[in-house]
Order: C-alpha cells, then sequence, then structure tokens
C-alpha cells in the first residue's frame, strides 16, 4: 500500500512540475528571429524532478514535456516542407532536445559534493540539447532559410557553421539562466536527503 501512495505521490509531483515547466517555457524574456528561445527557468522544474527521483522518472516526465513543447511551437513545425524534414524536426528540436533534460541525475553516484553534481548535470543536459538543436538547424532548417533568405548568416556561413551560431544565442543564455538556478536546485537536494536519512 506504501509503494502505491509513493507511486502516486511522485505521479502528482511530475503532473504539477510538468505543468510548472511548460508556464515557465511560455515566459519568454528573447526569442531568437527563426526559432528557439530564452526562457524564464523553464527547464528548472524538470531537473528538479531529475534530481529527486532518478532518470527514469526524469526522463518519463522530460517526454511528457517534450510532446507539451512540440503542441505548443507547431507551428514552427509547419514550415518544414517535406516529410523527412518534419520528422528530423520533430525529433531534433522536440523530443530529444527535451527528453535529454532527464538525464541531468546522470552524475549522481560521481564521487564530490553535491552542489558539484548538480551544475555538471546541468551543463551535460544543456549541452546535449544544444547539439540536438545544432542537427536540426544544419539538417533542416539551413535549406529552409537558405532558400527564404531570411538571415545573412545562411549565405556567409556553411550549414554546421551556421547552425553552431545560430542555436547558441539562445541555447547559452537559457544555460546561463538554469545554472543560476543551481543553488536552489542544490537546496531541495539536500533537504530531501535529510528527511530520508
Amino acid at each position: 500500500m506504501q509503494k502505491v501512495k509513493n507511486k502516486t505521490r511522485i505521479l502528482v509531483e511530475c503532473a504539477i512540475m510538468i505543468a510548472a515547466a511548460t508556464v515557465l517555457s511560455v515566459v519568454i524574456i528573447y526569442e531568437a528571429p527563426l526559432g528557439g528561445s530564452v526562457t524564464l527557468f523553464s527547464m528548472v522544474p524538470i531537473l528538479a524532478l531529475s534530481f529527486r527521483h532518478g532518470i527514469k522518472w526524469g526522463c518519463a516526465s522530460a517526454f511528457v514535456y517534450s510532446v507539451l513543447q512540440l503542441i505548443l511551437g507547431i507551428g514552427n513545425v509547419l514550415w518544414v516542407p517535406t516529410a523527412r524534414g518534419i520528422v528530423l524536426c520533430v525529433l531534433f528540436d522536440y523530443i530529444i532536445a527535451f527528453t535529454i533534460l532527464g538525464f541531468a541525475c546522470i552524475f549522481r553516484r560521481l564521487k564530490t559534493n553535491e552542489y558539484m553534481k548538480i551544475l555538471l548535470g546541468i551543463i551535460l543536459v544543456c549541452l546535449l540539447r544544444y547539439i540536438s538543436h545544432v542537427i536540426s538547424g544544419a539538417v533542416v532548417w539551413y535549406e529552409i532559410t537558405k532558400e527564404g533568405q531570411w538571415n545573412d548568416l545562411v549565405n556567409k556561413f556553411g550549414m554546421w557553421t551556421y547552425s553552431l551560431i545560430y542555436n547558441i544565442q539562445y541555447m547559452g543564455p537559457e544555460t546561463v539562466i538554469t545554472l543560476i538556478a543551481a543553488p536552489a536546485l542544490h537546496a531541495v537536494v539536500n533537504t530531501i536527503q535529510k528527511k530520508k536519512a
């Protein structure tokens, strides 16, 4: 009975944190001209779930969050003219990019202090999310942008350089904002560990 109660409590917590992350994702500080944005701590609730309950719950919650992000960003997907491009966009700009957040706790068995594990986890998932967007930018968005001649970067650089430059303009600040929340995440993890002890 206690096991069922614990699972129910975790499910409710996951639902609340996914909702919080989704609400925070629409609080946009900066929006890049061709998609991608800097938000107000939108990744933090999903990272908190990963740090609290591990990779399984973290990735499951992050996957649900990725689907919600896809629904909110469906207008961007509709710009893609081919079926192959749509599949790649959905995977690399949404499903993979946001499900990766569930791996934030991957360093929790590392022999270092909790704060360092949280910092490393944040840096890792933000880097992986950035790589996912870079792949999408190069293999999906480069040709679309080039054909539309929406910006000068496309004409100056190749697809990978263009995508690296374009995606860092929002993922860089998004990473910094998430790192700012590291002390709060550390406090939450510490409090939980003390209660369990």
